[in-house]
């Protein structure tokens, strides 16, 4: 992938609007299917022609942007350090995972299974949230930290939702993966925060135009 602060922008945005909808779902709140679409969409685009369109439409990476506007450039006030601390424990992890053949391997065969599951049952059918659920436990799950969610504890044992947050996880690792091919590291967002800023609001002009 070309690293460029827009195509960095654009896998920034996914990786915030994947941990946004793990929160959504642990707190019970609604979560917005074009957002869900544009992740999962993300998940199975593992040969895109370039970032653009690893995530189908740009406008389905609209509440990514805004997020990530909000992280990077609102007042401390504005920020949510939970959001923060999940974004930063999943960057750590998919370093950690980029060292690891055997792991990597066994993502992108469990991908692979969850795909021709989709091909059959839809892309948003709960078995293949579950093989992609599955796939997240057998590898992400090994690595340490583990990731932590917060939410309400009804909601979190719920198997269904397990699933979800799981595979929602594995959206986020997959969205790192892409900053990191992007040229994206762990100064980057100091380094280059302005810079990320204006591309980010230049994304968002563009979800506009297109809306």
């Amino acid at each position: 992938m070309t690293s460029n602060t827009r195509n960095q922008s654009i896998a920034l945005a996914a990786l915030f609007q994947a941990i946004r909808l793990v929160q959504q779902t642990a707190r019970g709140q609604h979560r917005d299917e074009v957002d869900f679409n544009a992740c999962m969409t993300g998940l199975f685009n593992t040969s895109p022609e370039s970032p653009d369109s690893v995530f189908g439409e740009l406008a389905g990476l609209r509440t990514g942007l805004e997020t990530a506007r909000n992280q990077l450039g609102g007042s401390k006030a504005d920020r949510d350090t939970e959001l923060t601390r999940y974004v930063i424990t999943v960057l750590y992890l998919e370093r950690k995972l980029n060292r690891s053949k055997p792991l990597l391997d066994s993502i992108r065969n469990g991908i692979e299974k969850a795909h021709r599951q989709a091909d059959v049952l839809g892309t948003t059918h709960m078995n293949v949230i579950a093989s992609l659920a599955d796939c997240y436990q057998q590898t992400i799950s090994t690595l340490r930290p583990r990731i932590i969610v917060n939410g309400e504890q009804p909601i979190l044992g719920n198997p269904d939702n397990q699933n979800l947050i799981r595979t929602l996880l594995l959206a986020a690792i997959r969205a790192a993966v892409l900053w990191r091919q992007c040229g994206g590291g762990r100064l980057t967002l100091i380094l280059r925060r302005k810079a990320l800023l204006e591309s980010i609001e230049r994304l968002l002009q563009e979800t506009r135009v297109l809306h």
